[in-house]
C-alpha cells in the first residue's frame, strides 16, 4: 500500500504542473483524480481527445446533476492517473497538444 501511495504521489507531482497552466489543474489534497477546466464543452473535449489523441478522460458533467439549471461538473474533465508514470506523462503531453490546437482560432 505504501508503494501505491508513493506512485500516485509521484504521478500527481509530475503531471499536475504540466496541466496547471491553461487547464487549471491543481494538486488535490486527497483523491485519485485531477480535474481540469476545458476550453470547450467537456463532452466534446473528452470525445475529441479520445478520437484524435487516444487519451481517455471523463466529462465532469457525467458526474454531477444540474441544480438550479447548472451542472457543477460541466466544463471540467476528470483525469485518473492510474497508468504508469511514463504513460501519464505521455498522456499529459497529448492533452497539452490537443489543448493548443483547440485554443487556436
Amino acid at each position: 500500500m505504501r508503494d501505491n501511495r508513493r506512485q500516485y504521489k509521484e504521478k500527481f507531482e509530475a503531471v499536475t504542473p504540466l496541466l496547471a497552466e491553461g487547464l487549471g489543474a491543481v494538486l488535490p489534497d486527497a483523491g485519485f483524480y485531477l480535474w481540469v477546466r476545458t476550453p470547450i464543452a467537456d463532452t466534446d473535449f473528452a470525445r475529441r481527445l479520445f478520437a484524435d489523441y487516444n487519451v481517455v478522460v471523463l466529462p465532469g458533467s457525467y458526474l454531477a446533476r444540474a441544480a438550479a439549471g447548472v451542472n457543477p461538473g460541466a466544463g471540467f474533465v476528470r483525469i485518473a492517473l492510474v497508468a504508469s508514470l511514463a504513460d501519464c506523462l505521455d498522456a499529459a503531453g497529448r492533452i497539452l497538444s490537443f489543448r493548443s490546437i483547440i485554443a487556436t482560432p
